[in-house]
């Protein structure tokens, strides 16, 4: 089904400047609108005067709070509406559009000013008078969760919005009674920001004799998009078109329907024009949804001979101000899918606790917990082999599920699918030269370096869904070519280029001929989900791949009468329809172009898949060297040996393996979210004190396959668009421990910024 490689369609539009992002929609008699922000932590309202606001020349409206509140609109419905411990329910929060009496973080959507300009509705912003009641704040977790901490939302108790655990506690508080030896470890995932390329914007437009409203704003999908529109205006989805034609990264924070798409329908509405909104950089740091901020314990039970015997699991999850839609999700349900890694544990029990603060909301970020539950296992697993005296690489190998064992039931009650975690571990342990390790080391040494290892495994859950079915439509237009429709929403993945090849290859014409159209809001309405948790290849192209097999059988029938043979003589292959041994034959071309132009195309095909799921894994190994005088890191070499199933296109998967690792490898180097505890303000608010990854992070990087395909979709495909952030994370941050063990540091808090590994090589550090 593969075919040669030509280069990722969508690339020389989007680097010659024809890309169509949020920024590039430019509508008829389009006005601006200004979000004015919350600049407290915690606060009453009690007044707000936008008098002078709106006497300013230009400016058509100012919406409140009272403006939002009055139009019915509410907090979105949650993800998550399943039982935790002793039968707690999800406990959401109310949110209003704009706030209407507390702000409870700074950034909080507050007033919305429409102008004929950009710059009059950036002024007006500042003459609106706000008179607030200062409150007490709290930005952290564990500290929220304190008797007399200040609370955030008086239905909430305690600031504690879920209490979820999984897994067997008897069993195994029953299993750490017998073990020979625990390792315990307490791990920080700070609290990061996704920063795309493309700042959250939006423009809607307002059509008062449909009463349709075209949104346009970077999604990752149609469908995840109009529900949470709906869910939050109540505005009928068949009333709601989104648009998304180029989007500038996604990473899990394009998710949700943000409160400011919302206000901005109001405003289309009340001023009867196009409102556009331009988010600034500034703003992406205060109001997108971060990612990540938990607190990680973890103990591992062992025998006397080094098998595991059972795992122990406590998160408390900094759930910010409101709730996103899939943040509760993400931070329970699904890493409890994968929390035993890829090693045979017989019990292991696990309690997520996650907790109200003043801060931005947190949501999935790429990884969507995943590298949290390998960045904690596989820590575990290093400090267990160390304080054992046990090689860390034969510890795993004693205790990793065997290729035999799946598919594989763990103590949560998941399976896994498909797998071969001893062959992934002996390949990267080969690829990565890992016998010759101790001799770079003393090399190293001489050199003045500190140098370290890191060597992690990971297997993690993607695919899934909400949506009962991934549905797909293959049509033929007119001039009789085919046209592929999805509810996917690319942010880079390039599924202009994979998802044809995928069709093409089905079809036995070239993919070149075959137009991919993705979540577009004029095309035949579909069911599904959007491009989220490494789905899409499985979800899309496994449906895809149904749709294209039912046009083949449904040509058939056409070519048999046109041939005037049976149905029953015919064979299909390499685009044709034959009669074997004979010169009878027919292009599915032919016949797509022989009934173009008509009123229903014969060939038009509806394809669907029930959501598949799926486990993909990796072994990874990274050397890293530290400079003693600075505390300077450099990556030296990274290998990854990873089943993704099966590949389409290895140069679509290698370009998502390099920037997930890229992103895993950045939160471990230096990114870091920083609010100040006694004023709620985001101190790394900008990228002068905002680590971001540059080239130079990752220079000498080797990418293997070793791929177990999928039983659960046509494809065998796995996913790959985590996978490197998964992996990336808890190896580098062994590496580096690995590097500062001979000094004696044995635990070290993320990021490992070079300030915090001068510190500790200079003993200075907590």
């Amino acid at each position: 089904m593969s075919r040669v490689f030509k280069g990722r369609r969508e690339d020389f539009r989007l680097v010659t400047g024809q890309g169509k992002y949020t920024a590039d929609w430019t509508l008829p008699e389009q006005v601006y609108g200004h979000f004015l922000r919350s600049d407290h932590a915690h606060a009453e309202i009690v007044s707000i005067d936008t008098a002078a606001a709106l006497a300013l020349p230009g400016v058509l409206a100012v919406l409140t709070g009272k403006d939002t509140h009055d139009a019915g609109f509410k907090s979105g419905p949650p993800l998550v509406r399943y039982p935790g411990r002793g039968g707690m329910m999800l406990k959401v929060p109310n949110r209003e559009v704009l706030a209407l009496d507390r702000v409870r973080y700074v950034g909080e959507e507050v007033a919305l000013v429409v102008a004929a300009s950009a710059a009059a509705a950036h002024d007006a912003a500042e003459l609106i008078e706000i008179e607030y009641r200062e409150l007490p704040i709290v930005v952290d977790a564990d500290e929220a969760l304190a008797a007399d901490a200040p609370l955030l939302h008086p239905d909430i108790p305690g600031n504690l919005c879920f209490d979820y655990e999984y897994g067997d506690e008897a069993r195994t508080e029953a299993a750490f009674a017998q073990a020979a030896h625990v390792t315990r470890l307490v791990l920080d995932a700070p609290r990061m920001i996704g920063n795309p390329m493309e700042p959250k914007s939006c423009t809607v437009a307002y059509d008062a004799a449909s009463g349709i409203y075209d949104v346009y704003a970077p999604t990752q999908g149609l469908g995840m998009m109009l529900e949470g529109l709906h869910g939050i205006t109540g505005i009928s989805e068949d009333k709601i078109r989104v648009h998304a034609h180029d989007v500038g990264g996604g990473f899990g924070i394009r998710g949700d329907a943000y409160p400011e798409y919302c206000a901005l329908m109001l405003a289309a509405k009340t001023v009867g024009r196009p409102v556009k909104w331009m988010g600034t950089r500034a703003e992406t740091f205060l109001s997108d949804h971060h990612g990540r901020a938990a607190m990680l314990t973890g103990e591992l039970a062992l025998d006397k001979d080094g098998n595991f015997l059972a795992s122990r699991y406590g998160w408390v999850v900094n759930a910010g101000a409101y709730l996103s839609h899939p943040g509760p999700f993400i931070n329970t349900l699904a890493p409890s899918a994968h929390a035993p890694n890829v090693y045979r544990i017989p019990t292991l029990y696990g309690r997520h606790r996650l907790v109200m603060t003043n801060t931005t909301p947190t949501t999935a970020y790429r990884g969507a917990a995943r590298p949290n539950v390998t960045y904690i296992v596989e820590r575990l697993v290093d400090e267990a082999a160390r304080e054992l005296g046990i090689d860390r690489i034969a510890l795993r190998q004693r205790n990793l599920i065997r290729k035999e064992d799946f598919p594989y039931k763990t103590p949560t009650g998941s399976v896994y699918d498909s797998g071969d975690p001893p062959g992934l571990l002996d390949e990267v342990v080969r690829q990565a030269d890992c016998a010759g390790f101790e001799t770079r080391r003393a090399d190293a040494k001489r050199r003045g370096k500190l140098r370290g290892m890191g060597v992690a495994m990971f297997i993690e859950p993607s695919g899934g869904g909400s949506k009962p079915k991934e549905e797909v439509s293959i049509s033929f237009g007119a001039a009789g070519n085919p046209v592929i429709h999805s509810l996917s929403g690319a942010s880079g993945q390039g599924h202009e280029t994979v998802f044809p090849e995928i069709v093409a290859g089905i079809f036995g014409i070239e993919p070149e001929k075959i137009v991919f159209k993705g979540s577009d809001p004029f095309g035949p309405k579909l069911i599904g989900e959007g491009t989220i948790g490494s789905r899409s290849l499985m979800s899309h192209g496994g449906a895809m791949v149904v749709a294209a097999r039912e046009v083949v059988r449904k040509g058939v029938e056409l070519a048999a009468k046109d041939l005037e043979v049976a149905a029953s003589d015919l064979q299909f292959a390499d685009g044709r329809y034959f009669v074997p041994g004979t010169d009878v034959s027919m292009g599915i071309e032919e016949i797509a172009k022989r009934y173009a132009g008509a009123a229903v195309h014969p060939l038009d095909t509806n394809g669907e898949i029930p959501p598949p799921r799926a486990f993909p894994s990796g072994a990874h190994v990274v050397e890293v060297e530290i400079d003693h005088e600075t505390g300077v890191m450099e990556i030296i070499r990274y290998v990854a040996v990873d089943d993704c199933g099966t590949i389409i296109n290895h140069k679509l998967v290698e370009g998502q393996l390099h920037g997930g690792l890229v992103q895993g490898l950045a939160q471990v180097a230096g990114e870091h979210a920083v609010y100040d505890k006694d004023s709620g303000q985001m101190i790394t608010g900008s990228f002068m004190d905002y680590y971001m990854p540059r080239a130079d992070l990752l220079r000498e990087v080797h990418l293997h396959d070793r791929p177990v395909p999928s039983p659960g979709n046509p494809l065998g495909a796995k996913g790959a668009g985590e996978a490197g952030t998964t992996g990336a994370v808890p190896t580098l941050a062994c590496a580096v421990i690995d590097a500062l063990r001979p000094l004696g540091i044995t635990h070290l808090d993320l990021p490992y910024t070079p300030n915090r590994l001068w510190d500790a090589i200079n003993g200075r550090a907590g």
